[in-house]
């Protein structure tokens, strides 16, 4: 396994896959909550945090698949956050028999058509291209962070912001990312595994319009949590871990 991954706690396993731009330490919080009662797997992604680069193309979900043959788990609750939760979604829905239950902390959804606006945020990043300080600012320049960046975790956000874009300008030109076919947008109405959603009330519309396509299924349970941007999991842990706490022992 050449993934970096960190092991805490016992129990009941439950595999953390962090959002794009981060890494395992968005978790930072929220480990330690969840480590008391549980086997908490942590690790970080492919391109991110101590892991290798990618090469060309890159499947997270079977990557999630080989890190759990590997710790020899045959089934664990699957939480993901943002990038994490696509990732996670579409994991649900390849393997589901792996799946004991599915949290999904403001996801984005694998072939869901994201605003104009969404698009024309990425592509202001993309213009400052390499100075990565200015890529920080333009990124954190979005309601994305609105509540993070007036928070103590601010520093924790740009540093692995920082770690993210010096990492990703080293990639190959050729990078791209291999999704399961059909897309989980196409095919939401599948999904198996129990599922706890949760998003911040303060997250950005395109989130909040993924949420509405999960509401459409009556397996999942919504959490909406005030005065939260996207970045629940370092702002809102214990929120967060009530929830997922309560969600588990059901």
């Amino acid at each position: 396994m050449d993934l970096h991954y960190e092991i805490t706690g016992n129990g009941h396993p439950v595999v953390l896959i962090h959002s794009g731009g981060t890494d395992l330490r968005l978790w930072t919080c929220l480990v330690p909550l969840l480590s008391k009662n549980y086997k908490v797997i942590a690790f970080d992604g492919r391109g991110a945090g101590k892991s290798p680069s990618p090469l060309k193309h890159v499947n997270y979900v079977e990557d999630v698949r080989a890190l759990m043959d590997y710790l020899e788990l045959n089934q664990a609750t699957i939480i993901g956050h943002s990038m994490g939760g696509q990732i996670a979604t579409d994991f649900a829905l390849t393997y589901p028999e792996r799946v004991s239950k599915l949290v999904l902390i403001a996801p984005s959804l694998t072939g869901f058509p994201y605003s104009k606006e969404f698009e024309q945020y990425h592509s202001k990043v993309s213009e400052v291209v390499p100075d990565i300080d200015k890529m920080v600012e333009v990124a954190l320049h979005s309601p994305t962070y609105q509540v993070v960046i007036d928070s103590p975790h601010k520093d924790l956000i740009v540093q692995m912001l920082t770690h993210h874009f010096g990492r990703m300008l080293n990639w190959p030109a050729d990078f791209c990312m291999t999704w399961p076919q059909p897309k989980a947008y196409e095919k939401l109405g599948e999904l198996n595994p129990e599922t706890l959603f949760m998003i911040g009330k303060k997250d950005l519309a395109d989130n909040l319009r993924v949420a509405d396509c999960f509401r459409k299924i009556s397996t999942v349970h919504f959490v909406e949590i005030q005065d939260a941007d996207h970045l629940l999991p370092l702002t809102h842990s214990k929120d967060l871990y009530q929830e997922i706490n309560a969600f588990m022992e059901d």
